[in-house]
């Protein structure tokens, strides 16, 4: 099996689909590689792309703020990842191709962090992990055995900054249910 940076090294390089050519970077991921927690997004955004790091503009900045009032964790101590490694043109969502393109990576990633718990951020993550149709709405609010832990679907914080307080306080409760699975995975 390969290591994480032989994959990432693999991504950097990657034209499995049109993506690649609108990229200024692929976004692989940040963290620990080794951590019991591991979020996953959709893709890379405008200022993830030019920084090459997830979840740094907005979006980020409101799930770094969550992770620390909720689950008292900062982003070193957990491992992020998206669906997608390359921006798509405009921010619009990710084809079907380009998400099935992608999937090796994130499978990669997956097997070798082998976290515990997964919080899956909006529907992207959420209905490719879960291997379902359903929207997030209806997921979210309880947790899902994944691999050898639990998934949790909650939103993708760009949802939570256009919803507003409603929103927030899901994902909140969302975070404290995923802290809450760590914990007992944790417990003797």
């Amino acid at each position: 099996m390969p290591t994480l940076l032989e994959v990432e090294a693999q991504a950097a390089t990657c034209t499995r689909c049109r993506l690649a050519t609108g990229r200024t970077q692929v976004v692989f991921a940040m963290g620990n590689p080794s951590a019991d927690l591991m979020f996953v997004g959709e893709g890379p955004g405008a200022e993830e792309d030019r920084q090459g790091l997830p979840f740094v503009g907005r979006s980020g900045q409101l799930l770094d703020r969550l992770m620390f009032e909720e689950m008292g964790i900062t982003r070193e101590s957990c491992y992020i990842a998206n669906v997608i490694k390359c921006r798509p043109p405009g921010n619009r969502d990710p084809m079907p191709d380009e998400i099935e393109a992608c999937s090796p990576y994130l499978q990669a990633q997956l097997d070798l962090v082998d976290p515990t718990v997964v919080v899956t951020l909006g529907n992207f993550s959420s209905r490719l992990l879960l291997g379902t149709t359903e929207g997030i709405r209806r997921l979210r609010g309880r947790s899902y055995p994944y691999r050898r832990g639990q998934l949790v679907p909650t939103y993708h914080p760009a949802a939570a900054l256009r919803g507003g307080a409603e929103v927030v306080a899901e994902m909140r409760a969302d975070l404290v249910r995923a802290k809450r699975l760590l914990a007992a995975q944790h417990a003797p």
